[in-house]
């Protein structure tokens, strides 16, 4: 029987957030997704924890770094568990609304699109992201 730290230590934790905000043109919802060029993919802004590093402030962190904005944490979405280069992978979310900031292109994320929920989900390059986009909506 495995012991539950080792099953922990095998996992990649990671956090992020569907970081959201009104538009400044017409008040409607825009969602931001990232470009990594890494990997050439759309996505939420996401990363790993750091060593004893709280899901919630890794995801806060890592929005501010992906996208150069502050957020206001919501709701916990649901998590997201998939594999990884060979490792299970979980990632927990948070409905986060855009505060304050301004996009820098950087060496992990070269873009980011602000768009309609409709748009973000057919832009996001993992289907499983999607569902993310659909737990927001009631906002």
């Amino acid at each position: 029987m495995t012991h539950p730290a080792d099953e922990n230590d095998s996992v990649v934790q990671a956090a992020g957030c569907v970081l959201w905000r009104r538009s400044p043109i017409d008040g409607d919802l825009e969602i931001c997704l990232v470009h990594r060029p890494k990997y050439d993919d759309w996505s939420h802004p996401k990363g790993k924890l750091k060593r004893e590093e709280d899901a919630l402030d890794a995801a806060l962190r890592e929005v501010e770094e992906e996208t150069g904005y502050t957020a206001e944490p919501g709701t916990e979405l649901p998590t997201v568990h998939y594999m990884a280069n060979g490792r299970p992978k979980r990632v927990r979310y948070w409905a986060a609304e855009a505060t304050a900031g301004h996009f820098t292109p950087n060496d992990e994320v070269d873009r980011i699109l602000w768009l309609s929920p409709a748009a973000a989900r057919s832009r996001l390059t993992q289907y499983r992201d999607r569902t993310l986009i659909d737990e927001l909506l009631p906002l």
